[in-house]
Order: structure tokens, then C-alpha cells, then sequence
């Protein structure tokens, strides 16, 4: 949906996303809109002009005549900078999601991180184990559960202006959260077992959407408050909510086929990759990250 309001006359332009048309065409009497959220990724606030010669009711006009861009059915695309509100009135800082990349506590969070390039590793089959080893990469051919790398994401107040001993409050601890990957390539796998985790749904772009939440996830876990003497291996240097782990695994056209790899990536010496995004999202804040994932296969000799 967007709000256009830049000549004088009020223009609503309201569409529904793929996954919204895909839902009404169901035509059971299912889809009904319960929830929405507002953004506003065009608007720069760097604008607001508090300086302006011509006094305070200039000091937001630039911001007034942004051009607004039109409604967008790509629900991968649209909203990415939610709106969001908070009872609270003496709040500071807002929360985010941090990657956990300390090599020093790895041990502590079970992390992997990030290798020299910046990205997750996942190794497309066994031919290719042999000549990967370290954080950040995950053997998803053998499922070797002793194997601990995963994708550590804290969710917190990342200031030094707050103690981390103190509690964050409720409506600023993300208790969801929304994974998004692309399931041609990929999946996310159940700490412990392994086994494949249900996806909520897969789009017509072919993007799984997962929901984790603290109630029926062990992927989601609260992090405890600092103690008042120690470090706590944590991404957050202040009052930490939750922490989410990932475990990625390549989907069995990757690890049987090249046929992808030949679409959609490229060649880097002697393997085949393909570079994408996993995508996470926080339900209460609508806090977003993207984190760089390769898929990597050897091109045999």
C-alpha cells in the first residue's frame, strides 16, 4: 500500500502482495486481513531541515514532497522498514539484531563465523567436504550433529549507555522471528536432530518462509542478563533479548545437480557457487538483517 499526498489530492493506492492474491484466490472465504504494518522506506529524515531560514514550518517540507512510491505486490521487496509503536515514553534507544561473530566466545554461543569473505559457506555434497574446514561452514550431506557451527543472531539494545545487567522490557524483546531463503538452494535444519524445519510457505518467487518463536522453537532462547561481574558472550552490549540460531543445509537439487549452479551462480576457480541472502526479521520490531550465504560445490575434474 502506499499513501501518496504530494498535489493536493489524497491518492490510497492499495494492491495485495503475491502472497496475498495467492491466499484471496483460494476463494474458500479464508483470506481476511487481520494485521498490517506501516512503513516508510522513502522517507529520508536527514531532511528535516530544523535550520531553515523561512522558520519551523519549512523545517519538514522537503520531507512532505518526497515522491512516494507506488504500491508493490513483492512482499520480498515491500515494507522493510516498519513502523512501530511503543508505550514507552523515556526510551533511548531502540533494539536490534546483531550476528554474533566473536571467534574469542565462539565456544560459548556455538557460533560460526563469518570466514575471511564474509559469508556463510554451505557445502553442496560430500566430494566437497574434503577440501573445507573452520567456522562458518556447514556439512549438510553427512548431517553431522557433533558438527556446532551455526548462524548466531542476539537481539538486544546494542549501547554502552545501559547496563547489561538490566532487563530488556517486554515490548522491545523480539520473541519471532521471520527466516526467509530462497528454497531452491536451500533449507533450514531442527537444532539437535537435524531434520528439515516446516516451512510456513513458499511463494511464487520460490522463498520458504519460516516462523520460529520462543514457545515452540529451541532455535529461539532467551539470553540471560550479564552478570555483574564477567563478560557474557553476547553480540549486544546491552540488555539482550533473544538469541536465534540457524543451521543451513543444501537442497537435494544442489547436491545431485549442477543445474542451478549453471543458472544462477558463477565459477570461482575450481567450484561452482552461488551467492544469496538469508533473510531475518524480528515479528515485534520488524528489525531486519540480511545475511550473505554462498552454496558451493567442486566441478569435477
Amino acid at each position: 500500500m502506499a499513501f501518496l499526498d504530494n498535489s493536493g489530492d489524497i491518492i490510497l493506492d492499495a494492491v495485495l502482495t503475491d502472497t496475498g492474491r495467492y491466499r484471496l484466490a483460494k476463494g474458500d472465504g479464508s483470506f481476511k486481513i487481520a494485521k498490517f504494518a506501516l512503513g516508510d522506506d522513502e522517507i529520508d529524515y536527514s531532511s528535516y531541515n530544523k535550520d531553515h531560514p523561512s522558520g519551523s514550518a519549512y523545517y519538514d517540507l522537503d520531507i512532505l514532497q518526497t515522491p512516494v512510491l507506488e504500491a508493490c505486490t513483492d512482499n520480498s521487496s515491500a515494507l522493510k522498514s516498519h513502523l512501530l509503536s511503543i508505550a514507552q515514553t523515556d526510551l533511548l534507544f531502540l533494539p536490534v539484531i546483531k550476528l554474533f561473530d566473536d571467534e574469542a566466545a565462539q565456544d560459548n554461543a556455538g557460533a560460526g563465523s563469518y570466514n575471511k569473505q564474509h559469508y556463510f559457506l554451505v557445502v553442496a555434497d560430500v566430494g566437497t567436504e574434503k577440501y573445507f574446514s573452520g567456522s562458518g561452514i556447514f556439512f549438510t550431506q553427512n548431517k553431522d550433529t557433533t558438527r556446532n557451527n551455526n548462524i548466531v543472531l542476539d537481539q538486544g539494545l546494542d549501547t554502552t549507555k545501559i547496563s547489561p545487567t538490566q532487563e530488556i522490557s517486554a515490548e522491545l524483546r523480539e520473541t519471532s522471528y521471520i527466516v526467509e531463503m530462497d528454497n531452491r538452494l536451500g533449507s533450514l535444519l531442527r537444532q539437535g536432530d537435524l531434520s528439515e524445519l516446516n516451512r510456513s510457505y513458499i511463494d511464487d518467487d520460490q522463498m520458504a518462509t519460516y516462523l520460529l518463536s520462543i514457545q515452540k522453537n529451541p532455535e529461539v532462547s532467551q539470553i540471560a542478563p550479564a552478570p555483574v561481574t564477567g563478560d557474557r558472550a553476547s553480540s549486544i552490549r546491552g540488555p539482550a533479548g533473544t538469541r536465534l540460531k540457524l543451521k543451513l543445509a543444501a537442497s537435494l537439487e544442489l547436491q545431485t545437480s549442477d543445474y542451478l549452479f549453471e543458472q544462477l551462480g558463477s565459477v570461482s576457480g575450481s567450484y561452482n557457487i552461488i551467492d544469496t541472502n538469508v533473510r531475518v526479521t524480528g515479528a515485534t520490531t520488524g528489525y531486519r538483517i540480511d545475511i550473505p550465504v554462498r552454496y558451493v560445490k567442486r566441478i569435477a575434474p
